[in-house]
């Protein structure tokens, strides 16, 4: 159950960025409509797992793109 929702996760952070590009942690968050910074590193880790994302630190926050 909690791989189904981890799943959920990444794939609602997926369609953000793909209609948003590139977003930093807090812009892809709200983008997702993801409740808490858990769900977003939750599907942050299933993503980059896949070789899917490019992230870079940016200051205090992250930015992320589709690999």
């Amino acid at each position: 159950m909690f791989e189904e929702k981890t799943g959920a996760f990444a794939g609602k952070i997926w369609e953000a960025l793909n209609e948003g590009g590139k977003l930093t942690g807090k812009e892809l968050k709200k983008a997702a409509k993801l409740r808490t910074d858990k769900e977003l590193y939750l599907g942050l880790g299933w993503l980059l797992r896949e070789g899917k994302l490019v992230i870079e630190e940016v200051e205090k926050d992250i930015e992320v793109a589709l690999a």
